[in-house]
């Protein structure tokens, strides 16, 4: 395989460390720099083979840019891709239905790999919940739960969100309909065909989610574990790979995998 180099936004974060690490031992791979916002204490500071920028301009050579940031951050760096060729793996979570949208729009253009998730298991959790929700019909209810360390800013968490839909599209209904979340108080009797979410925030967890089908008499979980992030830096590096070359169009996990 072709040396792939590419660029990381966000890469004094948590995943973009993380990601630079895993990177470092792959003969296939090259970081060429990364992304931080202009007043960062880390512009100028070395990265892979370049430095630290705020400009993806500084970064031509990378074929593929990483983007574990925020949502702001992400769609200013979508609209600078436009024209360059450069593809985008987007990790970033908490984009809201517009930036979303802006997101959609933005890919006529521009080659984009959007996940809430970059785990290889999540997604085919994912599959696996769809699929669960449209044999199981609606009369068994669904129960989100998902954990993660104390850091995380949005909740529910993004993968949480995708289980959700996922759940919803298997049962041909909008997830906006049927959602509910944050339970608290005299709320009455569980309403029938609603999809529940829980959240817990706590220590180093990497993550968790249990997706729970309660029919009558008999319940069926299913739950992916992550141990370590590293599970989301290799996933989001096999994409990276994926998107090399690409052209212009909305990608997920499930080309990756070929579901």
């Amino acid at each position: 395989m072709a040396n792939l180099k590419f660029a990381l936004s966000g890469a004094m974060g948590r995943m973009g460390q993380m990601i630079a690490s895993v990177a470092d031992g792959a003969s296939d791979l090259t970081l060429v720099g990364g992304l931080e916002f202009a007043a960062s204490p880390h512009q100028g500071a070395p990265c892979g083979t370049g430095t630290i920028t705020a400009d993806i301009a500084d970064l031509a050579e990378a074929a593929v840019v990483i983007d574990f940031s925020r949502p702001e951050a992400t769609l200013a760096l979508i609209d600078k891709l436009k024209g360059t060729g450069q593809a985008i793996v987007i990790g970033t979570t908490g984009l809201d239905e517009a930036q979303e949208a802006q997101l959609k729009e933005a890919a006529k253009s521009v080659p984009i790999l959007y996940c809430a998730n970059t785990s290889m298991g999540v997604n085919l959790l994912v599959k696996l919940v769809e699929k669960a929700a449209k044999a199981l019909g609606p009369e068994w209810d669904i129960e989100i739960v998902e954990t993660h360390h104390n850091q995380k800013v949005d909740a529910p968490s993004g993968t949480a969100l995708a289980l959700g839909h996922a759940a919803a599209r298997g049962r041909d209904v909008a997830l906006d309909d049927v959602r509910d979340s944050g339970r608290d108080g005299i709320t009455g009797a569980r309403k029938d065909g609603d999809i529940g979410f829980a959240v817990m925030r706590g220590g180093n967890v990497a993550g968790e989610h249990s997706v729970m089908f309660f029919g009558e008499d008999e319940r069926i979980e299913l739950t992916h574990i992550a141990n370590q992030r590293t599970i989301f830096a290799r996933g989001a590096l096999t994409a990276a790979r994926f998107m090399a070359g690409k052209p212009a169009g909305l990608y997920s996990m499930d080309d990756v995998l070929g579901l």
